[in-house]
């Protein structure tokens, strides 16, 4: 008589936990890998962001801060708001995205301030940084004084044309547009 070894087989649970285990360490490797991308995305844009901000109230040769980091919609007080003036900012885990930013530029000396909303993108080693969906600035990595200039005097021209062109337009009859972009705000000391 042939003795008949008996097999024995591996529960299925510990082979399915292994699996599990597996599959859970790709997608954990996989979402580490995305925080990291997503965290330099965020830096790098938001240190062109404050180099943006920095240059536009010097180029604009005012004798007190005038430009400020403000979030890209809602309303604003005439202070930076860090972290808060990016639309990443409070979405928990750092989304991988192009990420706005608002300006709040002083345009008079009564307190009216004008907002102008700034995404960026970054490609590489540049980031492309366009304005109130018009203009768009490509800038390499690390952004260097030139380009920088390019950027501020492009924002003036940006601001300045946004105000003569209304002039414009109602000097002549024209001016009942249904145009969106800027929120110009008249921010009180008091609040």
């Amino acid at each position: 008589m042939t003795k008949h070894k008996k097999t024995v087989k591996k529960p299925a649970q510990k082979t399915a936990g292994r699996n599990e285990k597996l599959r859970f360490l790709t997608i954990s490797k996989a979402a580490n890998a995305y925080g990291e991308r997503s965290f330099d995305n965020y830096a790098q844009i938001r240190s062109v962001a404050e180099q943006i901000q920095a240059g536009l109230c010097a180029y604009l040769d005012h004798e007190r801060k005038c430009v400020f980091l403000v979030p890209p919609q809602g309303a604003f007080l005439e202070q930076n708001y860090g972290s808060a003036a990016f639309s990443v900012s409070g979405k928990g885990f750092l989304p991988l995205e192009p990420v706005s930013f608002g300006l709040g530029v002083r345009v008079s000396e009564t307190g009216d301030f004008l907002r102008v909303v700034l995404q960026c993108r970054k490609e590489g080693a540049r980031i492309d940084v366009q304005v109130e969906h018009n203009k768009t600035y490509e800038l390499d990595l690390p952004l260097k004084e030139k380009e920088l200039e390019v950027v501020l005097e492009g924002l003036y021209q940006h601001i300045l044309h946004w105000f003569t062109d209304r002039v414009e337009r109602y000097d002549h009859g024209n001016y009942g547009t249904s145009d969106i972009g800027f929120d110009i705000m008249r921010i009180d000391k008091g609040t």
